[in-house]
């Protein structure tokens, strides 16, 4: 395996921990440790942590180094917000271009999501949810939309897996899919957009739960936020 290849799957695994909470926002990642449980030198742990860096996912401070990124209330408005959009811009080509075989990925993908939620595991939804998602991207044969998409979902893993601990969303968030695969079976464009614009940027409750829910996270209280707020699963 090639240096280049290892830093991939560390970069992977860093991730995985940011996503799933393992990894707190503000904690600081120390190179000889994570080499240390890792079993690698510090070189590949090195460049995987310019790689997180560079997808926003960990930032650089004075003094402290290198630690998990924290992300403010206005600065998760804005994310979801451009998410919906990207979302939207998927779902509308999807809705034109998939083939047979991606619009079954995309309900293979609902399924497992329809498994999760009715046995209310909200580990296993996140996963679904996300090759669902991932499904609909992919639909889309626009490869620099993908890429794009792809890339502000990475950023945005660890508050969606989040909204999903909230009581009963998996659930909500499944019902929201099935629309969103209703339009897609339709072929109706618009429709689709609607949809899943309409799953993605959330106001009020959710956002009052996700902004506790990061408080949590962070063992302090979030930065003021503006009045029309956005959150998703």
């Amino acid at each position: 395996m090639t240096g280049y290849r290892l830093s991939e799957r560390l970069r992977e695994s860093i991730e995985e921990e940011i996503a799933t909470g393992k990894l707190l926002p503000g904690t600081r990642l120390d190179e000889v440790e994570l080499a240390t449980r890792f079993g690698v030198s510090r070189t590949p742990i090195r460049e995987a942590l310019r790689l997180l860096l560079g997808e926003g996912l960990v930032e650089t401070r004075p003094q402290r180094g290198t630690v998990v990124a924290q992300v403010t209330p206005q600065r998760l408005i804005e994310m979801f917000e451009v998410m919906a959009e990207l979302e939207a811009m998927c779902a509308r080509l999807a809705a034109r271009r998939m083939t047979d075989a991606e619009l079954a990925a995309i309900e293979a993908a609902h399924d497992a999501c329809r498994g999760s939620a009715a046995a209310r595991d909200a580990d296993a939804y996140f996963y679904a949810n996300e090759r669902f998602h991932y499904a609909i991207y992919a639909a889309s044969h626009n490869t620099f939309l993908f890429e794009q998409a792809a890339a502000l979902q990475r950023k945005l893993r660890p508050y969606r897996r989040l909204q999903l601990r909230v009581r009963n969303r998996p659930q909500r968030s499944f019902e929201e899919h099935q629309a969103i695969v209703d339009a897609l079976h339709e072929g109706n464009a618009e429709k689709a957009v609607q949809a899943i614009r309409a799953h993605v940027v959330v106001q009020g409750e959710r956002f009052g739960d996700l902004i506790a829910g990061l408080t949590q996270m962070t063992g302090g209280a979030p930065h003021e936020a503006p009045g029309e707020p956005a959150a998703s699963a």
